[in-house]
């Protein structure tokens, strides 16, 4: 819910930039209003690329259990991290408690 609301804090702020630059009122707040506006939105985004939420099903069959498991600190669940050999990549799921994932 709270990244919705700051969406459409920095689009409304994006909106008051650009409604700013056609009519010349609070010129002076143009750069607060882009730079504000901006870096909620930008922030959001990246946010949102950057953390993927856990998965509950164990990846393809390509990828390999690495054997790291941490207890996310935002849901408290047990985390099984796996690798895959061929990109690097790493992906989070739900371990399942008493066996491995």
């Amino acid at each position: 819910m709270l990244p919705v609301v700051l969406y459409v804090v920095g689009g409304v702020l994006l909106l008051g930039a650009v409604l700013a630059a056609i009519t010349g009122l609070f010129a002076m707040l143009l750069p607060q209003l882009i730079v504000g506006g901006l870096l909620l939105v930008v922030g959001l985004a990246i946010e949102r690329w950057r953390y993927k939420p856990l998965q509950d099903d164990r990846p393809d069959p390509r990828w390999i259990d690495t054997g790291e498991r941490f207890v996310d600190p935002e849901t408290g669940a047990l985390v099984a991290v796996y690798h895959d050999p061929a990109d690097g990549g790493r992906h989070y799921v739900k371990a399942k408690v008493g066996r491995a994932a």
